[in-house]
């Protein structure tokens, strides 16, 4: 019940007993009829037992944008890495670009299906069907709404979203997760591959940044590396030794699974490494990082440019960055009759088995440098071939 009020600045009343003053406003903000009709029904929502404070909190919660909820998620000490981080605000930022100041509770279940299917049959750009993009973004999505209805609340304790509006797409996103991606280059078309990247590589007018990218494309096809992973390589983590092939190796100390490792380099990932080191000596600002960009991070991010270039050329209709991956490890089973064990190993997957999982070394993997020197070996035989030389291909 109210017990008077305060025109100049504040109300004062009880709700269910206890007693509440409220601020008006700052002086000068509200003439006085304003102000008296400001407390009037701040006092009013006392008398019925209602605490204005937890009805400011309810709208100021319904109001929480997608953009004010991500950067809040993103906001977090030590939640995420900045790789993901920076994975998941791309997505904000163009397959939700036009949601971002839009009200998360406003986001309707017939929003998502639209969205999802635009993606999934034309793609972000319109370039083409993506339907794994599409269910990333969304997983995204999900990820931060469930997020904000833990976080943001009505009066009465509930989430200010009823449904994770995403939920309509369940089965389709379902169907995508079960999917095995398998794409990568074919062993008989790695060679052209190579040899556009090499020949691209030559060009003297691309940018600083075009070279680097291109770069960083044959370093993840030659280690099996993960693109983020290989994108923010420094110097201080690489080694090359002149006089030892098998002491030529780089060092991933915060992978995705956490398991540091040491991966060793083939002589053509040497070749390439020894080319961004004679890029770096030759410009005036030096860049803690291998493959380095005008970029505000300082390193190249998006390897889509030379790989978009490239993929038709070798009868491919899309191309990214995890399908060089999946190259390196198909070479090594296919063309080099690698043990598919070691390639595990090399690709920082740790071992399920249990005995290899508690005995088997998976950080130090230095001495499996004939392993990667053989793909390695594969690759520049089939480049030579794709160019007409006549070379004979060995039996591995």
């Amino acid at each position: 019940m109210a017990c008077g009020s305060r025109p100049q600045g504040s109300a004062q009343g009880r709700v269910k007993g206890k007693a509440v003053i409220i601020t008006i406003g700052r002086f000068g903000l509200y003439t006085e009829d304003q102000a008296r009709k400001r407390a009037q029904s701040l006092l009013q929502q006392m008398r019925d037992g209602i605490d204005p404070r937890d009805v400011k909190r309810e709208d100021e919660a319904k109001a929480i944008t997608l953009r004010e909820v991500a950067d809040a998620f993103f906001a977090r000490p030590g939640m995420l890495k900045d790789s993901s981080r920076d994975e998941m605000d791309r997505h904000i930022k163009t397959t939700f670009e036009k949601w971002q100041h839009r009200t998360v509770a406003s986001i309707t279940p017939a929003d998502c299906r639209k969205r999802y299917e635009e993606i999934a049959t034309k793609g972000v750009t319109g370039k083409g069907p993506a339907p794994g993009s599409a269910s990333f973004a969304f997983t995204v999505l999900r990820t931060l709404i469930n997020w904000a209805r833990e976080e943001y609340k009505t009066k009465d304790g509930k989430p200010i979203i009823d449904q994770n509006p995403v939920a309509v797409l369940k089965q389709e996103m379902a169907k995508q997760a079960g999917k095995v991606r398998t794409r990568h280059i074919d062993r008989r078309q790695i060679g052209t591959f190579w040899n556009l990247l090499a020949t691209a590589r030559r060009n003297p007018a691309f940018s600083a940044d075009t070279h680097a990218g291109l770069d960083l494309v044959m370093f993840l096809l030659l280690t099996g590396t993960r693109r983020n992973e290989g994108a923010e390589l420094t110097w201080d983590r690489v080694n090359l030794d002149d006089t030892d092939p098998a002491n030529n190796w780089f060092h991933l100390p915060d992978p995705k699974n956490k398991n540091p490792v040491w991966l060793p380099c083939s002589s053509q990932c040497v070749a390439v490494l020894k080319a961004r080191k004679a890029a770096y000596d030759r410009t005036a600002t030096k860049s803690k990082f291998v493959f380095p960009s005008r970029s505000a991070a300082g390193h190249i991010k998006d390897t889509r440019a030379p790989l978009e270039r490239f993929s038709v050329a070798i009868g491919m209709n899309r191309l990214s960055a995890h399908d060089l991956r999946r190259t390196f490890v198909t070479l090594g089973v296919k063309a080099c009759r690698l043990d598919i064990a070691k390639l595990e190993l090399l690709t920082n997957h740790v071992p399920q088995g249990v005995t290899a999982r508690h005995y088997l070394e998976t950080s130090d993997l230095r001495d499996y440098h004939p392993e990667v020197q053989a793909i390695g070996d594969y690759i520049e035989q089939q480049a030579l071939i794709a160019a007409g030389a006549n070379v004979v291909a060995l039996r591995a």
